[in-house]
């Protein structure tokens, strides 16, 4: 097993049990290894700190996975897809879309499993686990007995370690999978190879739920960012009169259109093909809402994005207001760990002061159990989910 030196004062965040060290830590090796190869990261003095994979042109470098030179085989991962699955077993055993390993949450960088029904949607976003995919897909078919597997290797997070982004079927030629889920007596339509992230936000399971309280019967909603309709529906299951649903995309309205006729759920709610963030600032309706949500792709990719991030979201939540009652609702989610949660809120009271309102926090959601935050990790706690009464 090839072998990188840390830095002699380099590896503060590392030691403290987050699994990333970056380029910048490292020694320059004297025999620099493949993207993906797994390596032993030692100290200046030679000492194992952990093995894991290496990549000599990703930010990111290194990404742990034992803390022994020990080079994780079959049996390793197997273990660990165990784990993974049996925490799942624990918080969600009636489910059938639940996130089955979180990447480094579960001790499996860049790795993502989703769980639709009897499908099985993988996203791999690192050298590392790309390497291993043809040994992890029969231990995937062994323990889950899967229909398919999908591959959703088309996040942009692979170009960061220059991998090919593309979609695929598992030992298939298929162009169109399918599945069909059931979320708190909601039944949804999943296109698992063309849907946002693996198919569907199964992260919004418990803050899509959590929604409903804030709906009274008769109430006037507006679900911007609406995507396949998830909280449009779960407000409509509240009772509510009407919802305006808004996306930018027509394959999602389209989605969003399916799965309110499969609820029978379609005579409620309207559908508008819009760019949320330049259509609600002029949008004049014709009465106020009484609840509004907001669940915007991220606005920061990064770290250099974050001042135009806030703004956006300041202009969001303001033209949001403007179209409010006073006294509603408004609910709102953040996706990207570079904004946090003191700065997310900072452009909701940012907004209420520009458009003179006052809001009252009345609830804090986040992700669900099958999404795990590793405590020194704090970007895998990606999630913000924000409901306020706005006076």
């Amino acid at each position: 097993m090839n072998k990188i030196i840390l830095k002699s004062k380099a590896g503060r965040r590392f030691k403290q049990g987050h699994p990333w060290v970056f380029s910048n830590e490292l020694e320059k090796p004297q025999v620099r290894p493949q993207a993906g190869e797994i390596v032993a990261l030692c100290q200046q003095d030679g000492t194992v700190l952990a093995s894991g994979f290496y990549h000599p042109h990703s930010l990111i470098a290194f990404r742990a996975l034992t803390a022994s030179e020990q080079e994780p085989g079959e049996e390793f991962f197997s273990q660990l897809l165990d784990q993974s699955i049996s925490l799942r077993n624990k918080v969600y055993p009636n489910s059938n879309a639940r996130r089955l390993v979180h990447s480094e949450s579960d001790g499996m960088p860049g790795l993502i499993i989703d769980q639709y029904n009897n499908v099985l949607s993988v996203q791999i976003n690192s050298a590392g686990m790309d390497k291993l995919l043809n040994s992890l897909f029969p231990l995937l078919e062994k323990k889950l007995k899967p229909e398919k597997i999908v591959i959703r290797n088309d996040s942009s997070l692979r170009n960061l370690e220059q991998l090919e982004q593309y979609t695929a079927v598992w030992q298939s030629d298929e162009k169109v999978v399918t599945a069909e889920i059931n979320e708190h007596d909601i039944t949804y339509h999943v296109d698992v190879l063309r849907g946002q992230k693996t198919g569907f936000f199964i992260d919004q399971r418990e803050n899509r739920y959590a929604f409903r309280r804030f709906i009274e019967d008769g109430d006037r909603v507006l679900d911007a960012f609406c995507n396949d309709g998830g909280f449009a529906l779960n407000a409509l299951a509240a009772n509510a009169a009407h919802v305006d649903a808004v996306d930018i995309s027509e394959t999602a309205l389209a989605r969003a259109e399916e799965n309110a006729r499969l609820n029978k759920l379609d005579g409620r709610v309207s559908f508008t093909k819009a760019d949320v963030m330049k259509w609600l600032p002029v949008y004049k309706p014709e009465q106020l809402y009484d609840v509004i949500n907001l669940d915007p792709p991220a606005f920061a990719s990064n770290r250099k994005s974050i001042p135009v991030a806030r703004k956006a979201y300041r202009k969001l939540h303001g033209s949001a207001m403007q179209v409010l009652k006073s006294g509603g609702i408004l609910s709102t989610a953040c996706c990207s760990h570079h904004i946090s949660e003191e700065d997310f809120v900072d452009s909701i009271q940012q907004a209420a002061i520009r458009n003179g309102r006052q809001c009252q926090m009345i609830f804090r959601g986040g992700p669900p159990a099958d999404h795990p935050v590793l405590l020194a990790m704090p970007e895998s706690g990606y999630l913000k989910f924000l409901v306020f009464r706005v006076l």
